[in-house]
């Protein structure tokens, strides 16, 4: 779900992005051979890069032509929006940097324009940094489940996650009618959108810059495309960063192992929260000092909006806070340790009875553009790793989510399981499902959090052991991904690796600069 970057590279990620897994595969999971490249096609042409509207002379844009099946090169194509910020020290240019941000379904032409000069910093400005919109996702020909914007308002309009039967029952139906919709408009792409055919985009475009092997920075769900691809083309890796860490075993058994694990540690990044709350110096947290703990405080909240809604009488637009609204609200926050003082103030605002904040920080997530985000996202996942059980079986898969994490167990179970277990319409015949541990002759440089909302500090530490070459530098802190919290330490780490080739040794642990409470 679309979301201003904020500065110094603490980029915000959608609400249905930076998902990563953890688990087994699923019986009959369909392999693809990491043998399998791209079939050999004619000499091709260069990009024809243009000038973007609106940017300096550094953007350069371009639509680059790729197969809709990889399967047949020569068949129907279609075109990825791509954009490049040049070297700002271009003398000594090494290369092109790929990048991709996540969700799945967040746009990387949006991030480079927005935050190109941050991840120039990762390279010391000696690549020119290149992001580009995965197919299914904004520019390069996105799922569509509606023939016009006021047929996607209507259907969005006044949904949220439900807090009871009634409306978990109408939200069911309506995720069994997306589907039909999605399938109805978009047709043959959602059969041709899994990670690997992303991952297949990627050797393409990195073979059109001129680059003889890849030099890729991948972020959360981005990190899913990077193993994708470290495993299909292992020989064509220069250098692979990977920062909050998706599980790929995980990622690929199921729709309901995916989000096990997409909803596991949040509560646990909460829990650290309503601590650090408790601890900060006096007037630091709006949440402590009132006679009651922070922890007791917060709990309060929770039992009210289950009882009845909060009114929000200065939302935006005004209305009342559900249990299923307060759920959503914690989405983004978590994920942002510097904003934690703001959180504690907005749920200390709901406690005095004006859930304001926290329902405009709700709605603007459930609104038609943020449903549609999610749906992108669901629609790539599902072809990753489908669904096991109907959404008819709605009532046992959110009880298990909401057991995996209590607070995102209902919100993700009802944005990307329900139309996966909605007989999504495409097929899987074009995913990797593994092996993970292809060898890469350089380490492939991992990066997390100890307290990472949006993908387990587990998935990092899951991953350093199944992929056939890889570190694993932790900062002993909190955000999703890494760089949520500024940390010199792990600004050095980047460059040197990107730059010099150089991992940290294994087990090293940096320290954060800030921390959420000052």
């Amino acid at each position: 779900m679309a979301l201003a970057l904020l500065k110094r590279a603490r980029f915000q990620l959608r609400a249905a992005s930076a998902f990563a897994v953890a688990g087994l595969l699923a019986a009959g999971t369909h392999y693809v051979s990491r043998s399998d490249g791209p079939p050999a096609v004619p000499t091709l042409p260069a990009i024809a890069w243009t000038s973007c509207e609106g940017l300096g002379a550094e953007f350069q844009c371009a639509m680059v032509p790729v197969p809709l099946d990889w399967s047949e090169p020569n068949g129907e194509q279609i075109e990825l929006s791509v954009m490049r910020r040049l070297a700002s020290n271009p003398e000594q240019r090494i290369g092109s940097m790929f990048t991709d941000p996540g969700g799945p379904g967040q746009s990387g032409v949006d991030l480079i324009r927005n935050s190109a000069a941050d991840i120039d910093a990762w390279g010391d400005g000696r690549f020119d940094v290149v992001g580009w919109d995965p197919r299914g996702v904004g520019g390069s020909a996105p799922v569509r489940c509606f023939t016009s914007d006021a047929e996607q308002d209507a259907f969005w309009a006044g949904v949220s996650i439900p807090s009871n039967q009634a409306e978990s029952e109408a939200y069911a139906q309506k995720a069994a009618e997306l589907a039909q919709r999605c399938g109805a408009v978009s047709g043959n792409l959602l059969s041709h959108i899994s990670t690997a055919d992303t991952a297949r985009d990627l050797d393409r475009l990195r073979e059109l810059v001129g680059d003889d092997k890849l030099t890729y920075a991948g972020i959360s769900y981005g990190t899913m495309i990077g193993e994708t691809y470290a495993n299909l083309f292992p020989g064509t890796i220069r250098a692979m960063m990977l920062d909050g860490v998706v599980n790929p075993v995980d990622y690929t058994a199921s729709a309901e192992v995916r989000t096990d694990n997409n909803v596991s540690s949040a509560d646990q990044v909460f829990e650290q929260f309503v601590e650090l709350c408790q601890n900060a110096a006096a007037g630091a947290c709006a949440l402590a000092g009132h006679g009651e703990t922070v922890a007791e405080r917060v709990e309060g909240l929770f039992e009210r909006a289950r009882q009845a809604p909060i009114p929000a009488p200065n939302a935006t637009p005004p209305g009342e806070l559900s249990y299923g609204d307060l759920l959503v609200s914690t989405f983004q926050p978590l994920r942002l340790p510097l904003t934690w003082p703001q959180f504690a103030m907005d749920l200390e605002a709901a406690v005095n009875g004006d859930a304001s904040a926290l329902e405009t920080a709700a709605a603007a997530m459930q609104s038609p553009e943020g449903m549609t985000a999610s749906t992108t996202s669901a629609a790539i996942s599902c072809v990753d790793g489908p669904a096991e059980l109907p959404v008819s079986e709605w009532p046992q898969a959110i009880e298990r989510f909401t057991q995996s994490g209590r607070l995102w167990g209902p919100v993700l179970g009802w944005w990307l399981w329900a139309p996966c277990a909605a007989n999504w319409p495409a097929s899987t015949e074009s995913r990797y499902a593994g092996p993970w541990d292809a060898w890469t002759e350089t380490p492939i440089l991992l990066l997390s959090a100890v307290y990472d909302a949006g993908s387990p500090y587990k998935n990092a530490q899951f991953a350093e052991q199944a992929l056939g070459n890889a570190v694993l530098l932790t900062l002993d802190g909190y955000g999703h991904p890494s760089y949520q919290v500024p940390s010199a330490c792990m600004d050095a780490a980047r460059v040197n690796f990107l730059v010099n080739l150089v991992t940290p040794p294994p087990g090293s642990v940096c320290q954060p600069d800030e921390t959420p409470f000052p």
